[in-house]
């Protein structure tokens, strides 16, 4: 049975604890009505850029042993995967000079399309962020470190999705993307025996791999990944094609067992005896790489 806290949900670990936490901060649809009448995209936009179905994909993580954090909300309300402080000013009244469209508050779809009829005032975008970034960013960091206090070091896998090929939203190009691409920002926000099971687990579960292309990893990767600090984080994008239908967004059955059995398979990884034995016997390694 999951906690509900606000506008996410915390399901914890069913049996024996494990240090992996799981965050899917993407996956959520709802809008709430004041973030609503701010917003002038396509209904279909809140669908084409969430993260679809990424919760359910790790629904298994607590049978595994990990605990797992997901948000009901859009990311058209507020990006949980940036920083408080990447403010457009072309979005946020008194924002900075951000190049970046998609920061804390999304002013462009990635079909390239405006997401917001006026700049919203500074007063609409505190609202959201005390209704939302701040509870779940303060539960995220309340449970990476109940689990390092708990066993000497955290784990955090960031899931997320991404279409198969680039959008003109995106600046590399219309290109094909790899199945699975873990993002630890040059193999720095993990240790190498966590980064190396992702990458192997997917590998052998016959899926293409490529580090850190294009994404690098986000806010949650790069703000707790702190090796030197026990907690590593890697954030793992999922190719939409493997489990869904990326036009139409419904999901693919049978691929979405596929995809869904390599969620739970590559928690039980990370939760192994074998690499958290490599984790504590290793702690050059696993806190100052």
């Amino acid at each position: 049975m999951g906690l509900v806290v606000s506008a996410f949900e915390v399901v914890e670990p069913r049996g024996a604890e494990s240090p992996v936490l799981v965050e899917v901060p993407h996956a959520g649809v709802h809008m709430d009505p004041e973030s609503l009448s701010w917003t002038i995209a396509p209904a279909r936009s809140i669908g084409r850029d969430a993260d679809l179905y990424v919760d359910a994909l790790f629904q298994d993580a607590p049978a595994e042993g990990a605990t797992l954090l997901f948000s009901r909300m859009s990311r058209l309300v507020v990006d949980l995967n940036r920083s408080e402080s990447d403010c457009d000013g072309d979005a946020v009244e008194g924002g900075g000079r951000a190049p970046f469209p998609r920061g804390l508050i999304w002013r462009v779809t990635t079909d390239g399309e405006p997401i917001l009829g006026a700049r919203l005032p500074r007063r609409e975008v505190e609202r959201r962020l005390d209704l939302f970034y701040r509870p779940y960013h303060l539960t995220l960091g309340a449970l990476l470190d109940r689990k390092r206090e708990r066993f000497g070091f955290a784990i955090l896998l960031c899931a997320h999705s991404m279409p198969s090929q680039s959008r003109r939203g995106h600046a590399d190009g219309a290109v094909g993307r790899a199945d699975i691409v873990p993002g630890t920002r040059g193999r720095t926000t993990a240790a190498s025996a966590v980064i190396d099971a992702v990458d192997q687990h997917a590998r052998a579960c016959h899926f293409s791999v490529r580090h850190d292309d294009p994404y690098k990893g986000g806010f949650s990767t790069a703000h707790y990944g702190q090796p030197r600090r026990a907690v590593h984080a890697v954030q793992i994008e999922i190719a939409r094609r493997l489990y869904m239908d990326e036009q139409s967004l419904a999901m693919d059955g049978q691929g979405f067992t596929t995809v869904r059995d390599f969620g739970r398979t590559l928690v039980a990884r990370l939760t192994s005896a074998e690499l958290l034995g490599q984790l504590r016997s290793n702690p050059i390694d696993a806190r100052e790489i």
